[in-house]
């Protein structure tokens, strides 16, 4: 994490510590709930925990924290609380649940917190502008002080935001509202982050997780999580209008994280089932169907938490929890969880590659060049690194993991 000092010291640490670094750096951001612990199965709230947000290079040889700041969070919801605008300036985060009470007790939230990324890397934002490191000096203006992430807005979505996503243009962004049907719009313009009102998809009890958009922006996805309802909503986008379509597809019991394919031929859905052993499974959306329907599912193991496909759109990485957050009494706890790694063949998955985890797992993020996995480990308080390796089937090899403070619960990269 970069801190106050002189302005030499400041250049010489940017230079140094990102000299193997391509012109261009990735940047991820990890939302961290400080508040809970898993104690034998059961999730506790910590009466003096603080939640934070970790900026994290995933460019660098060993990838590293480069700043962390406190910011709401929540484990609570699909990890994909997180999401970045195109060009790396803004991240939003949204915090589903906050601790009220001594002792405290889980209690719904609806924020949506704004940060400024490019105060907070001095990496990524000289990288972000395409400028080289070499012989780089800090500008009039940019000191060690701004070299910090800053929030610079709370807004409120609603009761329970969980998933939020930025269109590709970087000019909208979508927040699933578990606790009250909803799904919160809001405009982006440059720095400014606007509430532009709210789209009703269900009722209270269909919890809406996650939304995603096509990569048109003309179109979205949301997650029906909840158990009178298991279905996949399909939103009309026009400009800031946002409507909810008669469309609704099926794709397993409890459709949570869901995510679109760069180039928007399929969507994927990880489905949680009903956490008692039993395996789940992911399903694929064939986006080039009129109307959209799921033409395709794969089993993974028990409650499948983070899904993500990889930027160059032939694999998805999923982490499931594997009963690695169940009581060390009960039938159905493993010692470890499970990422496994699928090809996308047209709408055709092939499994390539399975290993083990950490426990209560969470968000899974790709590098740029969809050869490295990070996923996030709530029990382990750090992000674990697996290099996606070899020719034909693919492997995954361990490599050594980032610590973050807190229970890492939510992870994003920019989507271009």
């Amino acid at each position: 994490m970069l801190r106050d000092c002189g302005l030499a010291a400041v250049t010489l640490t940017v230079l140094i510590g990102v000299g193997a670094l391509p012109a261009r750096a990735q940047i991820a951001v990890s939302a961290n709930d400080g508040k809970v612990e898993l104690v034998d199965g059961a999730i506790k709230y910590k009466k003096d925990g603080k939640d934070t947000i970790s900026i994290i290079d995933l460019g660098a040889t060993q990838p590293k924290v480069l700043a962390e700041i406190a910011v709401p969070a929540s484990v609570v919801g699909p990890p994909l609380s997180v999401a970045l605008t195109p060009n790396e300036e803004l991240a939003l985060v949204t915090s589903a649940k906050k601790a009220e009470g001594d002792p405290p007790k889980e209690a719904s939230d609806d924020k949506l917190t704004v940060i400024d990324l490019k105060k907070g890397s001095m990496v990524g934002s000289l990288l972000a502008k395409g400028k080289a490191l070499a012989g780089k000096a800090l500008g009039k203006n940019e000191t060690a002080a701004s070299a910090k992430p800053e929030v610079i807005a709370t807004l409120q979505a609603g009761k329970g935001a969980a998933g939020v996503s930025v269109n590709k243009a970087g000019t909208l962004a979508l927040v699933a509202n578990r606790d009250e049907g909803t799904v919160s719009i809001f405009t982006i313009s440059g720095k400014t982050v606007t509430a532009a009102g709210k789209v009703t998809v269900g009722d209270e009890k269909s919890m809406p997780s996650h939304v995603v958009f096509t990569p048109d922006g003309k179109s979205a996805l949301v997650s029906l999580y909840g158990p009178a309802v298991n279905k996949v909503a399909v939103l009309s986008v026009d400009g800031s209008k946002v409507e909810k379509t008669d469309r609704a597809l099926t794709a397993g019991v409890a459709p949570y994280a869901i995510d679109i394919s760069s180039k928007g031929d399929v969507a994927i859905v990880a489905s949680m089932g009903g956490g008692a052993g039993d395996a789940d499974v992911i399903s694929v959306i064939d986006m080039k169907t009129s109307p959209l329907r799921v033409v395709n599912s794969a089993s993974v193991p028990p409650s499948p938490e983070g899904m993500k496909i990889s930027p160059d759109g032939q694999y998805v990485a999923v982490s499931s929890q594997n009963g690695s957050n169940k009581a060390k009494g009960s039938p159905y706890f493993n010692d470890a969880g499970k990422l496994t790694v699928f090809r996308i063949r047209g709408t055709d998955l092939q499994k390539v590659g399975e290993a083990p985890a950490g426990h209560w797992c969470q968000g899974v993020a790709w590098s740029a060049k969809s050869n490295r996995i990070f996923v996030q480990c709530m029990v382990e308080q750090e992000i674990q690194v697996f290099n996606f390796t070899g020719l034909g089937a693919k492997k995954l090899e361990r490599g050594a993991a980032v610590k973050v403070s807190g229970g890492p619960a939510g992870i994003r990269t920019a989507e271009r």
